[in-house]
């Protein structure tokens, strides 16, 4: 008989690879629609799909292995959610000095199924976030995170439509930048806290 943990281990592979599979699935579509359309805020969202996609994976990968090992995998996955950030901020930069305005129409229609996408994640993900330590809440919470980026730029969509303005798209592209960094540190934190408590296990001395 199968036990309630290894059922619930099992479970949580199954949530953590359909999150992942449904991340590369879309983060083809959005890269597509980013670059024909020369959105800095699409783009760098959907290399954060590539990157949720990683940090997945990695979860995936991690299950069952120890504390100590799962808060150097935490640690490594908050590195990850920093990588939107940086292509975030390069596209920024890049586009700065001629800010052409995307199609606002092509914009928010993509952002609006990213959204749906990333609701479908975060709910999955909901439900094992208080037993998955750093790992399973880093994923959790890039998943919430996305969707309330996915929202601002439909807004961003409007403005440009409204504007014909090519900053809105840039200025979301480093609002990006700042939500991930938050997260990232919100991540490491709590894997240094395991690793810690990994230490304190095993007797050894924290001091």
């Amino acid at each position: 008989m199968t036990s309630p943990d290894a059922g619930r281990v099992a479970a949580l592979r199954r949530a953590v690879a359909l999150v992942a599979l449904l991340n590369l699935a879309y983060a083809g579509v959005e890269g597509a629609v980013a670059l024909s359309i020369g959105s800095v805020s699409l783009f760098a969202d959907a290399v954060d799909f590539l990157e949720d996609t990683a940090i997945n994976v990695l979860v995936l990968v991690a299950l069952g292995w120890t504390l100590r090992r799962q808060a150097v995998a935490g640690k490594i996955l908050a590195l990850l959610i920093l990588v939107p950030a940086l292509a975030a901020a390069w596209q920024a930069f890049a586009k700065a000095g001629a800010p052409e305005p995307p199609d606002p129409l092509a914009l928010g229609l993509t952002a609006g199924g990213a959204a749906v996408v990333n609701l479908v994640c975060a709910l999955v993900l909901a439900r094992f976030r208080g037993a998955g330590g750093s790992m399973v809440t880093g994923a959790f919470l890039s998943a919430r995170n996305d969707v309330l980026v996915n929202v601002a730029i439909i807004v961003v969509g409007v403005l440009t439509a409204l504007t014909t303005s090519g900053w809105p798209d840039i200025v979301l592209g480093v609002g990006i930048v700042v939500l991930n960094v938050r997260a990232a540190r919100e991540v490491w934190e709590l894997a240094h806290e395991e690793h810690l408590a990994a230490r304190a296990l095993a007797g050894e001395d924290l001091d």
